[in-house]
């Protein structure tokens, strides 16, 4: 398996000389900035069905994908992020003050960036606490399976996930909760295209949340990290004035993709980066490939105060853009606050060097820090 400098240098190198690209792993790779918006912004061509299993709404196009996608993004409005903002800030620097606490010796992944993740979207979704370690099973069994393209183990994960969403379902009709009780218990109750939503539509949603948002809110965090202790000028400037962070993540995040990959599915015949495609075919969207592009953002690899962030490609573009953008750029700013605000300093630890992650993974499966507390 490729690491994480091997993988984002390969998709450099694929970009520069194909653009587009066929194997056998991931049918056509899309990787330059113009091919991938073609892709993202022709849904009649490049369909989001790419499964039989239902995908809600991530894995629909129009019509059916609307009505889905408006009952969605009120999930994620400002009002609400904000309302979730202090509970998630006292779980960030709780976590940080425990890492901090046990030894100047820190692992930001496993011990701060995924538990961070996986109890953030319990507690915004009002799943009880035990969910976290059956999620954190889950990802870890999902993301092996998906390395491996292990299409059994991965339908077995599937059934895994569904029979822990539906428990939570068949609780909430037992103790006759409303739609005021949590987010879930509120999606119970929406109506789609005048009728009650099916619970294997709301399975679906929470498992593209899930999926979406613990796996990419933890590789992000570690990302931000391994950035910081990397360039210790940054981390001054940025304890300095927080202000920066927004523009700040994105750019670093822009660099360094948490999230790798995306898939469509030609609906008809297409020229797309010089390449005459047929229907039917497997089209895969390397989002650092566009993120570096050089054609786009000059210097790529490098951070820059002055980029044009509307072509930053982090949370897509499209009828699919994230609709909980909103939700993990305040989740990723008070994550970043949180580390740096206890922190002196943080610097790599020359013992125990960062651990790339292994595609289709972004990010570092560990970045071992030496910290000095505030």
């Amino acid at each position: 398996m490729k690491t994480t400098s091997d993988q984002y240098a390969e998709i450099d190198r694929d970009r520069e000389e194909y653009g587009v690209k066929h194997s056998e792993q991931l049918g056509w790779a899309v990787m330059r900035h113009a091919d991938v918006m073609q892709v993202l912004l022709d849904w009649q061509t490049f369909s989001s069905v790419v499964s039989n299993r239902l995908s809600v709404p991530a894995g629909m196009d129009p019509p059916a994908h609307t009505p889905f996608r408006k009952i969605i993004e009120p999930y994620f409005s400002p009002a609400r992020v904000a309302e979730f903002e202090p509970s998630c800030r006292q779980l960030a620097h709780s976590l940080v003050k425990k890492m901090l606490e046990r030894s100047e010796h820190a692992e930001i992944v496993g011990e701060f960036a995924r538990p961070f993740a996986a109890h953030a979207q319990c507690d915004y979704l009002g799943w009880p606490n035990y969910m976290e370690e059956g999620l954190h099973r889950w990802g870890v069994r999902n993301r092996k399976a998906i390395r491996e393209q292990n299409r059994e183990t991965l339908v077995k994960s599937a059934e895994v996930f569904e029979y822990l969403i539906a428990e939570m379902l068949d609780d909430r009709r037992r103790e006759r909760s409303g739609p005021d009780r949590d987010l879930t218990s509120r999606l119970m109750f929406e109506q789609v295209n005048d009728r009650q939503i099916k619970d294997e539509e709301i399975v679906s949603i929470l498992r593209n949340w899930t999926a979406g948002e613990i796996g990419t809110i933890a590789a992000a965090v570690g990302i931000i990290a391994h950035f910081l202790a990397a360039h210790p000028d940054m981390q001054e400037l940025l304890r300095s004035d927080f202000s920066k962070l927004p523009y700040a993540i994105d750019e670093i995040l822009r660099i360094t993709a948490p999230l790798t990959t995306n898939r469509r599915v030609t609906t008809r015949a297409v020229n797309l980066g010089g390449h005459e495609i047929g229907a039917k075919e497997r089209i895969t969207i390397l989002w650092a490939g566009a993120n570096r592009d050089p054609r786009v953002f000059e210097d790529p690899v490098n951070f820059r105060w002055d980029r044009d962030t509307t072509k930053n490609l982090l949370y897509g573009a499209g009828i699919h853009v994230c609709p909980g953008a909103p939700l993990a750029r305040m989740e990723l700013i008070v994550a970043t606050e949180e580390l740096l605000a206890q922190t002196k300093s943080l610097r790599f630890n020359p013992e125990r060097p960062p651990v790339p992650a292994e595609f289709p993974d972004g990010g570092f499966a560990s970045v071992p820090l030496m910290t000095e507390r505030a």
